[in-house]
């Protein structure tokens, strides 16, 4: 057990225990989508340093969150992934966002990894709102692609070819969230995103991602004075 412990028989605070630290969470997160590499994962957290992050993954290795292995000839490198169970707590994530996003703190336009917009997007997609729409979507940020599949009112989106897609967005995942999160028209961000395809579909696409309302501030209340 760490040092630092709440000693509580509560499940939520042993939760707490094993990925409490800072750096732990957003280390899961960024392998939800599939195996990295330490370098990798370093690129989709700029903020943490490589001693941070080597500890973070002995620690959720030793709480079988987090597995090592080497892969085979010719490659022969080291990565990192989720085991089964570790890979349970992307319902964490997708609660725990849309909690979060209605925080009246919560500042818009903070960057994001590719992983962290890809499974926003899968967080926060109205499925209500699909109708009839039967879709291909790709996605290509840096050296990373993704696919979504929309058919018959849902929604599926993981890493996979953009070959054949009617839509491509292709450039930097910041920009994208700007679009979809942040209602920025498309010629805002030319400059670091290109469309490419059905652009009324790209249109409707990005508008399947709403906010939920921000949480009102807390009330000052004022004890009356004494006579």
């Amino acid at each position: 057990m760490k040092k630092r412990a709440y000693l509580d028989g509560c499940a939520t605070a042993h939760a707490l225990d094993i990925i409490g630290d800072r750096w732990a969470m957003p280390i899961m997160r960024e392998l939800i989508l599939g195996p990295k590499r330490f370098t990798d994962l370093r690129a989709g957290l700029p903020g943490i340093s490589a001693n941070v992050l080597t500890q973070r993954l002995e620690e959720l290795e030793a709480a079988a969150i987090v597995v090592r292995r080497r892969l085979p000839p010719p490659a022969a490198s080291q990565i990192y992934d989720l085991t089964d169970w570790g890979r349970e707590s992307e319902i964490l994530f997708q609660v725990l966002g849309r909690w979060a996003c209605r925080s009246p703190l919560m500042e818009a336009g903070m960057p994001m990894s590719a992983s962290s917009v890809v499974l926003s997007m899968r967080t926060m997609i109205d499925r209500a709102a699909l109708g009839d729409l039967n879709a291909t979507i790709g996605f290509r940020f840096g050296d990373e692609t993704f696919r979504a599949e929309i058919a018959d009112g849902d929604f599926h989106l993981d890493r996979g070819t953009i070959d054949g897609a009617a839509v491509i967005f292709d450039g930097d995942q910041n920009a994208l969230a700007g679009i979809v999160y942040g209602g920025q028209p498309f010629e805002a961000v030319a400059s670091a995103m290109t469309v490419t395809g059905d652009r009324a579909l790209a249109e409707r696409f990005v508008r399947l991602f709403p906010l939920p309302p921000k949480a009102p501030p807390a009330e000052v209340v004022t004890a009356p004075a004494k006579p």
